[in-house]
């Protein structure tokens, strides 16, 4: 990519004199990037997946630093200029932050109610060998969905499925596919997923306008990738597992199981049809589910409160509603895969990705007070004069960082920062932006066998990435269906330029 730039910047129809010029601020302005790089590698080798923990925050930073010592040298940016962009930068996601805090507490409040626990309960029971790819694709992406977290269903109900999967006879390749493809799905449209907050604060799209806008892309690829999986369910044979009934029988002993609990879920459905906000409805849900794991979970409740304090019996359970809300909890069962779903992080669990957000926030305002993004973006333009070419060079960019930064958040960052001002100049809705660094970024991650979520979900599965990887028909499918409607021109408006174009030209070609 980096030779690319160059060979563009290089091969241009420009004076000489500006030509060099270009190509040193190009050169110049890829420093930071080329640094970043090397220490995210560096980052993934030692820490592993644990480098979102603080190291990958700690090289952000470090190459912020340095884009801004070179601003300052070379082109004699003031110090101003960066501090009220890492201000605006910042202040634009507090919002996202918040909603980060409280998707923790739903996950918290969720497990704990036993909502997410009755929800699994009953979906594994549907599974059969013969739709079982399709039963389990479908199972993860709900489960994807209710708790806004890929790694947490794939560690979770994945594992689980995986046992399954293998002892009616299907290879490890195509079952950890399957998981992957619905994880994946879920996290997607899921207003709990911290990669869908940040992709859409990013890019300054309301929450679950920003989700039914990739419905577009993410329900046509789903059902191809169904299809797909109900094809080789259907050609292949095997015999029905008795190690479903242990996973549920883990369940429930611990929960109290009941369809009353998925009444949460529902409301919280029916409060985001009505387009409430994000906040609003994620603050209700949160309480409502504490009310519920008051009623349904009572021993729970008091046991995670005994743990803290003692005293009246009001005074535990507050204190457990409390624990489950904001800190990490877990409740064994004798289950090791089932110990792991019933293990919530609340609100304290999001506090790397908050670090994460904050760190990426400043390595961005560097990038953009600078101008290096801009001199980047300058060789990109050429190829967004046309719709298709500006949503491919989006899809593009955001799987290549992948590869390159190993992480989708700085994936979903940089491809937002660098593409942001081309689709604003051009008259595009950001929320185009915003899908497109979704099924690119975000679904492309667990592809590269060296990023964070490669390196983890093939640790979890215990499936080498390369051997999943052809079985993701989902995260494969994406980015190229994300093009293909881009073409199609179906549901994106551009806006009319004043002096151009008329009303009847809106619809962008």
């Amino acid at each position: 990519m980096i030779i690319f730039f160059l060979t563009c910047a290089l091969f241009t129809n420009e004076p000489d004199t500006m030509k060099r010029t270009n190509a040193f601020k190009l050169v110049i302005s890829l420093i930071p990037i080329l640094v970043l790089i090397a220490l995210l590698a560096l980052d993934i080798g030692i820490f592993g997946s644990d480098a979102i923990m603080g190291a990958s925050q700690v090289s952000l930073l470090f190459s912020a630093g340095i884009g801004m010592w070179l601003a300052m040298w070379l082109f004699k940016v003031p110090w101003q200029d960066f501090e009220d962009t890492i201000k605006n930068n910042i202040g634009d996601v507090t919002t996202a932050i918040v909603i980060l805090f409280l998707i923790g507490a739903i996950s918290g409040t969720w497990t704990m109610s036993g909502i997410v626990p009755t929800f699994i309960y009953y979906g594994v029971k549907i599974i059969s060998p013969k739709i079982f790819l399709f039963t389990a694709c479908i199972i993860c992406a709900l489960v994807s969905l209710m708790v806004g977290s890929s790694w947490t269903t794939i560690a979770t109900i994945g594992v689980a499925l995986m046992g399954i999967g293998k002892a009616e006879g299907f290879s490890d390749g195509i079952i950890a596919g399957a998981i992957i493809s619905g994880a994946y799905f879920g996290d997607k449209i899921s207003p709990l997923s911290d990669t869908t907050v940040m992709a859409s604060s990013i890019n300054k799209v309301p929450l679950f306008e920003h989700i039914r806008y990739m419905l577009f892309t993410t329900v046509p690829s789903i059902t191809v990738t169904l299809l797909i999986f109900l094809v080789l369910g259907f050609s292949h044979t095997g015999t029905d597992s008795s190690s479903i009934n242990e996973y549920t029988q883990a369940l429930g002993s611990r929960f109290m199981i009941s369809p009353w609990l998925l009444t949460v879920p529902l409301i919280t459905m029916i409060m985001i049809a009505r387009r409430m906000p994000a906040l609003m409805v994620l603050a209700l849900s949160t309480m409502l589910a504490a009310l519920f794991a008051v009623i349904f979970q009572p021993g729970n409740i008091l046991q995670i409160g005994s743990t803290v304090t003692e005293g009246a019996k009001w005074k535990v359970m507050f204190t457990g509603v409390v624990e489950t809300i904001y800190n990490t909890v877990s409740l064994p069962t004798g289950n090791p895969e089932v110990d792991q779903l019933v293990t919530s992080r609340g609100m304290i669990g999001m506090l790397n990705t908050v670090y994460l957000i904050i760190s990426a926030m400043c390595f961005g305002a560097a990038m953009k007070a600078s101008g290096m993004l801009r001199n980047i973006a300058s060789v990109i333009t050429p190829l967004t004069k046309r719709r298709g070419g500006l949503v491919g060079s989006t899809v593009a960019t955001g799987t290549i960082l992948n590869g390159i930064v190993s992480d989708q958040y700085l994936s979903i960052i940089l491809t937002s920062n660098i593409f942001k001002d081309i689709y604003e100049k051009e008259g595009y809705e950001q929320k185009l932006l915003s899908r497109a660094v979704e099924d690119s970024a975000t679904v492309t991650s667990p592809l590269y066998p060296w990023s964070s979520c490669g390196m983890t979900q093939a640790t979890i599965l215990s499936v080498p990435t390369i051997t999943y990887l052809p079985y993701c028909f989902f995260n494969i499918i994406s980015p190229f269906m994300s093009i293909i409607i881009a073409l199609t021109g179906y549901k994106i408006v551009r806006a009319v330029k004043k002096t151009q174009e008329s009303p009847s030209s809106s619809s962008a070609s």
